[in-house]
């Protein structure tokens, strides 16, 4: 199977909402996901710490998402 292409993505927090809402739809909070302060000029999203509860139900999320 072909990789899916990725749309660029030039607003991060736009990008941060994206996730935001995708993890929402499978019950997954990430309470620390935000834009980096630390660098703003890469772009770059920070998603903090989960507990392993919530690891375990994104590996899961993740894994159904895979073989569809």
């Amino acid at each position: 199977m072909a990789p899916k292409k990725v749309q660029d993505v030039t607003d991060t927090q736009a990008a941060v909402e994206e996730l935001r809402a995708a993890l929402d739809t499978v019950g997954i909070v990430f309470p620390s996901l935000r834009l980096d302060p630390a660098s703003p000029g890469l772009q770059l999203v920070e998603l903090g710490r989960v507990r392993a509860d919530v690891a375990v139900h994104l590996a899961r999320a993740l894994q159904r998402g895979a073989t569809e």
